[in-house]
């Protein structure tokens, strides 16, 4: 590889993959020197001068200019080894400043004694060290530009391509690059198949050395909160407020909403003329209910709305600051409040953020006699 054609590897590449020329000059140096080294048993102190303007390349050996040669020193650590904490001066790297006078007689302690020795087949480890260290920058530039596409990605909703799988995991292209989508955070019960669109709530997004590393999830509550602002425009333009949801993935979520417009109903807005926007989020989330609960500031009327399907709850405050709650219920409505295996009272709580006890009056009264004997 001759000055022109480095130069115009280096031009190209600096302009393709919008890599700073800085960066690959300091990094052909580094290579060039190690090569040098390696290639041509240099024990002396070499650098590696790049003229950016004409792509020449030399190797300068030079000396450093020292008042004396030493010894190395050492000190005992606390095992009795000795270790060496001052080196001894390289006399193939460093020369006496009454030696270096003789060639330089204005010459300070400190200063160099340089010549070029760059030998007539560097071209070839040049050309050799160029490849490679433009390639790694390549991967490196490519590596940041899709870490820097996808690091406000995180907590989004995208979409994407099921490309593989294996035993544990699915992996999901998106565009640049692949995510990882584990199969423990798929919906339950729901089944794929490759090459069909898929969509992604972003759980992480971080670098490693591999590049990238992107992990994703259909069972996180947030997927939730985004399919209701891809579905419903009320949503995503503030009409509508989603405080909180809370999510048994593959069971049911629940979501709670209120509305800024007082013209502007949350819970129609979010079902949709004949139910059509809520059936598209529930499609999503392969069958998975949901129960869309009105907010309330009251904690009180807060929790009675969260405890749906369960009806004509009276919800009494026991401690606001341990967030305690009993939800009196009519025998009817007792196992709608609970729910199968206590699900509805449980994500009543997630969403409210309320410890809630579920009792009917009979039991309140039995319990109070019992207290009194």
């Amino acid at each position: 590889m001759d000055a022109k054609e480095f130069l115009k590897a280096l031009n190209n590449i600096v302009e393709e993959k919008k890599i700073k020329k800085e960066e690959v000059i300091e990094a052909m140096k580094l290579a060039l020197t190690t090569a040098y080294k390696k290639n041509y048993k240099s024990k002396t102190n070499v650098r590696v001068d790049i003229d950016e303007e004409t792509g020449e390349i030399k190797v300068i050996s030079y000396l450093v200019v020292v008042d004396d040669y030493i010894d190395s020193t050492y000190e005992i650590d606390d095992d009795g080894n000795e270790i060496e904490i001052a080196p001894a001066i390289n006399p193939d790297a460093q020369i006496l400043l009454e030696d270096a006078k003789e060639i330089v007689p204005d010459i300070k302690v400190g200063e160099t004694i340089e010549k070029e020795v760059t030998p007539k087949d560097f071209g070839r480890v040049a050309a050799g060290a160029a490849k490679q260290v433009i390639t790694q920058k390549i991967r490196e530039a490519e590596k940041n530009s899709i870490i820097a596409d996808f690091a406000d990605k995180k907590d989004e909703m995208l979409v994407g391509i099921l490309a593989m799988e294996d035993a544990r995991n699915y992996y999901v292209d998106l565009g640049r690059t692949r995510g990882i989508l584990p199969k423990s955070e798929m919906i339950p019960g729901e089944v794929v198949k490759m090459g069909s669109s898929i969509k992604v709530y972003v759980t992480k997004v971080e670098a490693n050395t591999k590049g990238p590393l992107i992990l994703l999830s259909r069972c996180h509550y947030g997927f939730v909160k985004r399919l209701f602002e891809s579905e419903i425009p009320e949503v995503n333009d503030g009409t509508i407020i989603i405080h909180g949801v809370a999510r048994e993935p593959g069971i049911r979520s629940k979501v709670a909403v209120s509305s800024t417009d007082p013209n502007v109903d949350a819970l129609g807005s979010c079902i949709g003329a004949k139910g059509v926007r809520i059936a598209n989020i529930l499609k999503e989330l392969n069958g998975e209910k949901i129960d869309l609960v009105l907010y309330d500031d009251d904690p009180a009327e807060y929790i009675k709305n969260a405890l749906a399907p369960a009806k004509n709850a009276i919800v009494n405050i026991l401690d606001p600051l341990k967030k305690e709650a009993l939800a009196i219920v009519d025998d009817e409505n007792l196992s709608l409040a609970i729910g199968k295996k206590g699900t509805n009272v449980k994500l009543a709580s997630k969403l409210t953020k309320y410890k809630i006890d579920v009792k009917t009056l009979k039991q309140v009264t039995e319990e109070g006699n019992n207290n009194e004997n």
